[in-house]
C-alpha cells in the first residue's frame, strides 16, 4: 500500500529498538528485487539497500542482524567492512570510499514509512503489515 504522498508503510516505530534489531523489507533496486533495511541509531531512523558497496551481497550476518558487536557500525559479514549508520558511509575495509545506497525514511504517528525513488520501488509481492514476514 503506498500513501498519498508515495510513502509506503514499513512498521510501528516501536518495532525498532535503539542500536536492535533491523526492519527488513522487499523492494525493487534499479528493477532488481532485493532487501532493504531500518534501524535505529542515535535515536533515528536509517534505511538502506541491503547491498555491500564492495561487491553486491547482502550485509546482514543473522537476518535483521547488521551491526557489529559494539552496536557502533553495520558491518558486512561477508567482507568486514564497516559503515557509519547515520550516513552509509564506509568507515573501514574493502568497500573504500563506497557508502551504502540510502532509502528514504521517516517517523510519522508512531509508525515508519520509505519512500520510493527513482532507483527503488514497492516489491510487486510486498506486504509490509505489522508482524509480516519480510
Amino acid at each position: 500500500m503506498v500513501e498519498g504522498d508515495g510513502a509506503v508503510p514499513l512498521c510501528a516505530s516501536a518495532e525498532l529498538a535503539e542500536r536492535g534489531p533491523a526492519r527488513v523489507f522487499d523492494l525493487l533496486w534499479r528493477g532488481e528485487p532485493v532487501r532493504g533495511f531500518a534501524l535505529r541509531f542515535d535515536g533515528a531512523v536509517v534505511a538502506y539497500v541491503n547491498r555491500c558497496a564492495h561487491v553486491p551481497s547482502e550485509l546482514d550476518w543473522v537476518p535483521g542482524e547488521f551491526l557489529d558487536r559494539e552496536r557502533r557500525y553495520i558491518v558486512c559479514a561477508t567482507h568486514g567492512a564497516l559503515y557509519e549508520p547515520g550516513d552509509g558511509r564506509c568507515r573501514a575495509g574493502p568497500c573504500g570510499r563506497g557508502r551504502l545506497t540510502a532509502i528514504t525514511v521517516r517517523e510519522a504517528g508512531g509508525r515508519v514509512y520509505w519512500y520510493p525513488s527513482a532507483d527503488t520501488r514497492p516489491a510487486p509481492s510486498a506486504d509490509p503489515g505489522p508482524g509480516s514476514p519480510a
